[in-house]
């Protein structure tokens, strides 16, 4: 087995280790029951729906040249030449507790793969991530996965909650404008306080640029990307709206400083502008009390696990 970096020439083999992973492919019918119908008979989006871009060929090739052009580091585990697996890198930069690392956001490895391969897999990604240094992140509730990275030397580090807020106007004042620029390199040395369920270049990356505009279904998708400055604390911030619940937003905001009241306020009254009744964030616990809010039971928490260089 060897790790190496993808290439697009691997983009049907890397589908079609994704698309395995569904049991069944469905899509809404008149009275939006849902349906089994054939791989071949669905269209884009409705393969999308089943996972994102790697479902159908021709997504997986747009989101692999993206990766390629620096957007991440995409890895394929090849053994006698054949694809069994797949995972994506991408290079962080944050403040403590995390630092510098290189975050797992996606991987798959195949069925028929040897009991090791996973074990390979994460070694050989190590030597692609900043300073050797590894995250993952998955729910605390997610056994096999928490046993997976903790058998693989991955420790706990951060653990996260999701609160809903209401939205509310008038409070403080704030300067909100769109962003245009969406350059990975602005949010450089930037923390990610609100939203982070996974890593800020993954979630930045898959959040913020405007990659998809050929898919007219995944852009219908309110979001709405600002830059914020409020009482001189710099932040850019995507609001999401939430699928099947069009007055909720999930909120992502990456800063440079701790999070402030103002900060909080402005993207609170900036949602009650765009006309959404609540928001989601997902934090740590210690700022989950400083904001208040209630529990979001439609939300989950997440672990973030980090790997040091050196672990075995």
């Amino acid at each position: 087995m060897r790790v190496r970096l993808a290439t697009l020439q691997d983009t049907s083999a890397i589908s079609r280790l994704f698309c395995a992973r569904v049991g069944r492919w469905q899509r809404l019918d008149a009275q939006g029951r849902g349906e089994d119908v054939p791989y071949d008979n669905l269209t884009l989006y409705e393969r999308w729906s089943h996972g994102g871009p790697w479902l159908s060929i021709e997504t997986a090739a747009i989101w692999l040249n993206q990766l390629l052009g620096g957007a991440g580091v995409p890895l394929v585990l090849e053994q006698d030449a054949r694809i069994i697996g797949y995972a994506e890198l991408y290079a962080n930069d944050e403040g403590d507790p995390l630092r510098v690392h290189g975050h797992i956001a996606e991987w798959v490895i195949a069925d028929e793969a040897p009991s090791e391969a996973l074990d390979e897999f994460l070694v050989g990604m190590a030597t692609h991530a900043p300073q050797k240094r590894l995250s993952a992140a998955c729910s605390p509730y997610d056994t096999a996965n928490v046993d997976l990275y903790t058998r693989c030397s991955f420790v706990p580090a951060v653990l996260l909650h999701p609160i809903r807020l209401a939205a509310a106007s008038g409070q403080g004042f704030y300067k909100a404008t769109d962003m245009d620029d969406v350059s990975a390199s602005r949010i450089q040395g930037w923390g990610m306080p609100i939203g982070r369920a996974t890593s800020p270049r993954h979630l930045w990356e898959t959040l913020m640029p405007r990659l998809w505009r050929t898919l007219p279904e995944v852009t219908a998708v309110p979001r709405h990307r600002l830059h914020i400055n409020a009482s001189g604390q710099e932040a850019f911030v995507c609001l999401q709206q939430r699928p099947y619940d069009a007055r909720t937003v999930d909120v992502y905001c990456w800063t440079p400083k701790p999070l402030s009241q103002q900060l909080i306020h402005s993207i609170r009254d900036r949602a009650a502008r765009q006309g959404y009744r609540s928001l989601s964030f997902t934090m740590t616990e210690k700022m989950a009390t400083l904001v208040g809010g209630e529990e979001d039971t439609a939300g989950g928490q997440r672990q973030i696990f980090v790997r040091e260089e050196g672990l075995t």
